[in-house]
């Protein structure tokens, strides 16, 4: 194994470019000609330039995570929570998306190549701001460790290795390869390095876009409860479950706690659950489910294809319809029956109507009718009541089906409002209620009484609270606080239920453990013959 942790300057190597990011906030991002070390790399000769590729880094990951497509797709689509059905002609793209959810990928799946692409990319420009020859201030090299741990955590979650090369060796050198606990090592020395230099910053708004200690001690966190996953023991270790829990009651004492309202934690505005937000827009995670004529001022209408199986909205407590203001469980969110009177708070009326702008487009899980404005019943476009159905049949034959959908069949799914802005720049990545649940089950699998922290959250957001505790009621409540929060894959896989059957999964796939992890891009498997091709691939 080289010496990555002595040195601090390992750098990988892949060959193919990266894709255009989008969402953007400057230029400053990495670019396509970034993917290669230049063979003359001595180090980063200034501060200013270190300082820069921070912000490019920055930059990149608000592409990374406002993409609805890449790792988005892979950590939600893949999993019971997320599907995305054929409509005519629309999210047809060659079956990307249905290969997705039926676990019927292959080795040259766009998406899974740009999430190799785009995450072992920023491992390769943080590594050049920790290089020991790189002029960086202490504080670029905090959020390069930070972002290279990121990184290695990304591609360690999907693709099971990954690969690192030192940048003093000759440029055309095969890269060697970390896996399980080689690669685990190196995230928890970037992070305790991270956690070190970064600053101590509680729930403050704005202050939150760029990662602190409590972002680093999250990751740390989330690397301990899956290290039993990632070094392919499957045996939990308690001093692993000891960390996390500790690691949490730090990021607690740095003042984040668990938030009411549950939908008003993803508005841009102060809350004390945000813990790393990205300065990316979430027009994707509002307007991919929503029907077309589903309209604001702002957004002529919303994409129509993002839907959820019903087998995951039966998660949640409640009546069959979600009508907002009725009995079901607050994360369930409901339907608005008409928009609300102008002046809402956090609302605007552009079009002057006296009505709140977007107020009658619903939170959390659309399900059956829904209304215009001013109560109007919707249709979609063919004259038909717009009624959001359970099912995904064809339209053709009336069959279950992912093809020939039409415009109304799926329950739609939605955190973030379109009455805040349907394309603010405010998304949430690490959140304080991952971290207590986090805790919660680290102490369940060590043996601990974790009854009372899963109830505090529950009753917190109208749920009855349970009477005992087993790991299908923690992986369960993961996914009612969590949902469209780019953690599904990884939870299903840590309780032992990615395999299972769901609704349109491929019957090759079901219990197949092979789908755990993503096959590593043919082309690379060329290149660097120390890259295995992952088994069932």
């Amino acid at each position: 194994m080289i010496n990555y942790l002595k040195t601090r300057s390992k750098i990988l190597m892949f060959s193919l470019p990266a894709l255009v990011l989008f969402f953007s906030c400057t230029n400053l991002e990495i670019e396509p000609t970034d993917s290669l070390l230049a063979a003359n790399f001595e180090g980063i000769r200034t501060a200013e330039e270190a300082a820069s590729q921070v912000t490019a880094m920055y930059n990149s990951i608000n592409g990374y995570i406002g993409d609805q497509a890449n790792l988005y797709a892979l950590s939600e689509v893949t999993t019971d929570e997320m599907l995305v059905p054929t409509r005519g002609s629309d999210w047809g793209d060659n079956g990307i998306w249905r290969q997705l959810h039926q676990h019927s990928w292959t080795p040259d799946h766009s998406y899974i190549t740009n999430v190799w692409n785009q995450w072992n990319e920023l491992q390769l420009v943080a590594s050049e701001v920790l290089d020991s020859r790189s002029a960086s201030s202490p504080d670029s090299r905090a959020a390069a460790s930070f972002f290279r741990a990121l990184a290695v955590y990304v591609i360690l979650d999907n693709f099971g290795q990954v690969p690192i090369r030192d940048t003093e060796a000759p440029p055309l050198d095969d890269p060697a390869v970390l896996t399980g606990e080689d690669a685990i090592a190196l995230i928890v020395s970037d992070l305790n390095d991270a956690i070190s230099g970064l600053p101590a910053t509680g729930p403050s708004g704005a202050e939150n876009v760029n990662v602190s200690k409590a972002a680093a001690r999250y990751l740390l966190a989330k690397t301990h409860l899956n290290r039993h996953i990632f070094n392919g023991t499957r045996t939990v270790d308690n001093a692993d479950m000891a960390r996390v829990i500790a690691l949490v009651d730090e990021i607690t004492a740095d003042g984040y706690a668990l938030e009411a309202g549950f939908f008003d934690i993803f508005r841009d505005t102060p809350d004390n659950e945000t813990i790393w937000w990205i300065n990316t827009q979430v027009g994707n995670r509002i307007w991919n489910g929503l029907h077309y004529n589903l309209v604001t001022p702002e957004q002529s209408g919303g994409w129509n294809g993002f839907s959820t199986l019903s087998e995951f909205y039966d998660l949640f407590e409640g009546p069959e319809e979600n009508i907002l203001g009725g009995t079901q469980e607050e994360r369930r969110g409901g339907v608005p029956l008409q928009g609300e009177p102008a002046g809402a708070d956090g609302t605007v009326d552009d079009d002057g109507d006296g009505i709140a702008d977007g107020t009658h487009i619903g939170f959390g899980f659309l399900k059956g009718q829904q209304y215009g404005p001013t109560g109007t019943p919707l249709t979609e476009r063919g004259g038909a009541p717009l009624v959001f159905s359970r099912e995904f049949v064809s339209a053709v034959d009336g069959q279950p089906n992912l093809l020939d959908n039409d415009e109304i069949t799926g329950i739609r799914v939605l955190k973030y409002n379109p009455r805040y802005g349907g394309f603010v720049s405010h998304e949430i990545f690490f959140r304080y209620s991952d971290a207590h649940l986090m805790k919660a089950e680290a102490m369940f699998r060590s043996g601990g009484d974790a009854l009372s922290m899963v109830n505090d959250l529950r009753v917190l957001r109208g749920a009855q609270p349970l009477g005992s505790l087993s790991e299908q009621d923690l992986i369960d409540e993961r996914g009612r606080e969590l949902y469209i929060e780019f953690w599904r894959r990884n939870d299903l896989i840590r309780f032992g239920q990615y395999t299972r059957d769901w609704e349109f999964k491929d019957p090759a796939a079901v219990g197949n453990g092979d789908r755990e992890l993503f096959p590593i891009p043919a082309t690379q498997i060329i290149l660097n013959p120390n890259l295995v091709q992952n088994p069932g691939y």
